[in-house]
């Protein structure tokens, strides 16, 4: 899975109904989700400008969603909430949010409380004065354990800039603002959350992404849905990424270039083989190197006949939704 840039990209010039959109995907967070909304009334108290929260419930078996709809008549609060089928995951949950936003600007964090709401109007200031497309969080006092999630992170942190070339020290931080007209470029499928900073590089360029220090609290209720198995899924995302990056456009290059080095190399032991039987008038039936050279020609036909497959699938892809929306409600509907 991956992202896909979506056809018609949006002016950052457009009309839009808010300045600033919040959007917290949250599932089994019921004890986190009034305290979080509370904090998030107040830290937006001294923001000028319009703004609206928007929640998106991943398929919560808890209270979760019905404690997120007694806030839907709080006053001064501008509220919706997505609620999902089932639970599709993260990614799902942002490009839905994403999908549902209405603000100029697109800030994202977590709900289990261990990012500050307070943090967002200053990355707003941070970000237009710097004139940015994304702005990171970067939890330089991390308050996690060290050998579950901290090394893990490091590790993954630096892989990642390293593949991608997008150097952020916190990819994995669910504090991020973003510029609306860029987000909405791209679309988040699978697990590919983790390397948003990545992937915007791959519309605007990378000096137009920066990071900021942000306060970062330990989580109060419940558990992490995380765990150090998601390492490994991270290593195997990275691949992908590196794929997409470098051939989403163009993948007939990427199989295609396989399939000549491949159809090279069976040609160079094929003619070997055709010179030892008539030159040299020797018998191959019996030879291995002529399987092998055989195997290797139908493995070049092979990968080029993908390559040329996946052309055609990368010209006809849609900008189909990876989630399923149940129901939305907000104030008075």
């Amino acid at each position: 899975m991956s992202f896909e840039r979506l056809s018609q990209p949006i002016e950052d010039g457009a009309a839009y109904e808010v300045e600033l959109s919040l959007v917290v995907p949250v599932m089994n967070e019921e004890e986190s989700l009034g305290p979080l909304i509370d904090r998030i009334c107040e830290a937006m108290k001294g923001f000028d400008k319009s703004w609206e929260l928007i929640l998106i419930d991943d398929g919560s078996t808890d209270r979760t969603l019905s404690y997120a709809r007694s806030y839907l008549d709080r006053e001064g609060l501008d509220l919706r909430i997505v609620e999902f089928q089932r639970n599709f995951g993260k990614a799902s949950g942002l490009q839905a949010g994403f999908d549902a936003a209405r603000g100029r600007l697109i800030a994202t964090l977590d709900g289990d409380l261990q990012n500050d709401p307070y943090d967002i109007p200053s990355m707003v200031a941070e970000l237009n004065a710097r004139d940015l497309d994304l702005l990171c969080g970067w939890r330089k006092a991390r308050q996690d354990a060290l050998v579950l999630r901290k090394i893990p992170s490091w590790c993954a942190n630096y892989l990642i800039g390293s593949v991608t070339g997008v150097k952020i020290h916190d990819n994995g931080c669910g504090l991020k603002l973003y510029r609306s007209a860029v987000i909405k470029q791209v679309r988040i499928l699978g697990g590919m959350h983790r390397f948003i900073p990545a992937w915007v590089a791959s519309v605007v360029p990378s000096s137009r992404i920066g990071e900021v220090v942000v306060t970062h609290h330990a989580r109060q209720f419940g558990e992490s849905k995380y765990g150090i198995s998601r390492t490994i899924r991270v290593f195997l995302d990275l691949l992908s990424v590196l794929f997409f990056m470098r051939f989403k456009q163009r993948p007939g290059h990427f199989f295609g270039t396989i399939g000549l080095i491949i159809g090279a190399i069976s040609s160079l032991i094929l003619l070997y083989l055709f010179w030892v039987k008539f030159g040299l008038g020797e018998n191959i039936g019996t030879r291995p190197l002529l399987l092998i050279g055989v195997m290797l020609f139908l493995t070049s036909i092979q990968m080029i006949t993908t390559g040329i497959l996946a052309e055609m699938l990368t010209r006809s892809s849609d900008t189909q939704k990876n989630y399923v929306v149940r129901k939305t409600y907000q104030k008075d509907a």
